[in-house]
């Protein structure tokens, strides 16, 4: 029997499940909530949704809080820490010929871990399915309803 997929999730989705009153929370839980759901965050994610609880807003967090409700989230069930082991360049190289913005640079990052690894990149973004061309199979993208 195959070992089910592990999701390396991006920063909005993780933001999504951390956060009640994320446009998106509902469709995160309840994915979340998968049975023998296996997922991961590598480095990317982690710094992109520090920065983001730690945004000034009436709602902030100091780095404190911010790190301890991350790490309150590591101890879900099937989680795992994914390292990068290569460059954007190599990770990047199975699709760049799509890529035509600053706006990818973290989502191609991703991306490419994705596939380098054998993990399913899971987000909102419909638009990483372009991105993934023949990698499609690398791409999990929530549905919000």
């Amino acid at each position: 029997m195959t070992e089910p997929a592990v999701h390396l999730l991006d920063v909005n989705v993780t933001l999504a499940l951390l956060r009640e009153d994320h446009i998106h929370n509902t469709a995160a839980e309840d994915w979340f909530g998968t049975p023998k759901l296996r997922w991961a965050l590598c480095a990317f994610t982690e710094a992109g949704v520090l920065r983001s609880l730690m945004r000034p807003s009436p709602d902030e967090l100091s780095m404190e809080e911010a790190t301890a409700v991350l790490a309150e989230m590591k101890r879900h069930p099937g989680y795992q820490y994914q390292p990068i082991g290569e460059d954007w360049h190599a990770l990047t190289q199975p699709f760049r010929k799509r890529l035509h913005g600053h706006n990818q640079v973290t989502d191609a990052y991703l991306l490419g871990l994705a596939i380098r690894e054998g993990l399913v990149l899971t987000t909102f973004d419909k638009a990483l399915l372009h991105m993934a061309g023949e990698h499609k199979k690398s791409v999990l993208v929530l549905q919000t309803g």
